[in-house]
C-alpha cells in the first residue's frame, strides 16, 4: 500500500509540473519570449524533504523557502542534490549572517540595514551575496519592501557594498480573483527594472508571479516565478 501511495504521489507531482511548464511556455509564447528565459522557483514551504527530492528527480533545479529555520534542515538533508536554494520570504536581520552563505539568491532584501548586514557577511566570506530588492509596488500597508520611488536610490547605495551583488527586483502582488487586476503591478516592476538596468545592466532579474498570477507576470517580463500551491496543493498549512 505504501509503495503505491508514493508512486501515485510522484505521478501526480509530475502531471502538475508538466501542466505548470506548459502554462509557462504558452505565456512566454504570447509575450514573444523564450521559455528558457524564465526560471521556475518551486516554493516548498511546508513540503517535506522527500517531496523536494521527487521534484528534483523530475528536473526541478530551483527551490524557494520562506523561512530560514525551515530551509536549513532541508538544505542539509538534500545536500547531494543539484539544487539552487532561494530565500523568498522575509529575512530577519539577526538571521542574515547565517542566510548569506546558503542561498543562491535572496529575493527579499527589504531594507538598507538588511542589505548592509548581508554585505558584511559576504565580505567576511570573500564573496558577493546575490540579492534582489523587494519592492512594495502596490504600496500595501503591512507589506515589506521599498516604495517604487526608493528603488533607484537604494540600488545605488547597495551597489557600493562590496559584499553584495544586486541582481534585480522582486514584488508580491495583492491576492485578487482575476490575475488581470495585478497586471499593472507587474508592469510597474518591469519599468522599474528597465530603469535599474540603465544604471546596472547586470541587475536584470524580475521575481514576480505566483501560482495564481504567474502567467500575467511572464507576459510582463518575469524572469523568476515562485510557484508552490499549483504543485503541492495538498500540503498542510503550518
Amino acid at each position: 500500500m505504501g509503495a503505491i501511495h508514493v508512486e501515485s504521489s510522484v505521478e501526480t507531482l509530475n502531471a502538475r509540473l508538466d501542466a505548470v511548464r506548459g502554462r509557462i511556455r504558452a505565456a512566454a509564447e504570447r509575450a514573444g519570449r523564450s521559455p528558457e528565459d524564465i526560471a521556475l522557483v518551486v516554493v516548498t514551504k511546508g513540503v517535506p524533504a522527500e517531496r523536494i527530492h521527487a521534484a528534483a528527480a523530475l528536473g526541478v533545479a530551483d527551490f524557494g523557502e520562506s523561512r530560514l529555520q525551515e530551509a536549513l534542515p532541508k538544505i542539509v538533508a538534500l545536500d547531494a542534490e543539484a539544487i539552487r536554494w532561494h530565500l523568498v520570504g522575509h529575512l530577519q536581520r539577526n538571521k542574515a549572517r547565517r542566510a548569506a552563505g546558503v542561498f543562491a539568491l535572496i529575493h527579499s532584501v527589504d531594507s538598507p540595514a538588511l542589505a548592509e548586514t548581508l554585505a558584511g557577511r559576504g565580505e567576511t566570506q570573500g564573496r558577493s551575496v546575490p540579492v534582489l530588492l523587494q519592492v512594495n509596488v502596490a504600496r500595501e500597508p503591512g507589506k515589506r519592501g521599498f516604495a517604487p520611488a526608493e528603488v533607484l536610490p537604494a540600488a545605488r547605495r547597495l551597489q557600493r557594498l562590496a559584499g553584495l551583488r544586486l541582481e534585480g527586483l522582486m514584488t508580491i502582488a495583492p491576492l485578487v480573483r482575476d490575475p488581470e487586476e495585478v497586471r499593472p503591478i507587474f508592469r510597474q516592476l518591469r519599468r522599474l527594472g528597465e530603469a535599474l538596468r540603465e544604471e546596472a545592466p547586470e541587475a536584470g532579474h524580475l521575481s514576480m508571479g505566483m501560482s495564481d498570477d504567474f502567467e500575467v507576470a511572464i507576459e510582463e517580463g518575469a524572469t523568476l516565478i515562485r510557484v508552490g500551491r499549483a504543485l503541492f496543493c495538498e500540503r498542510p498549512t503550518p
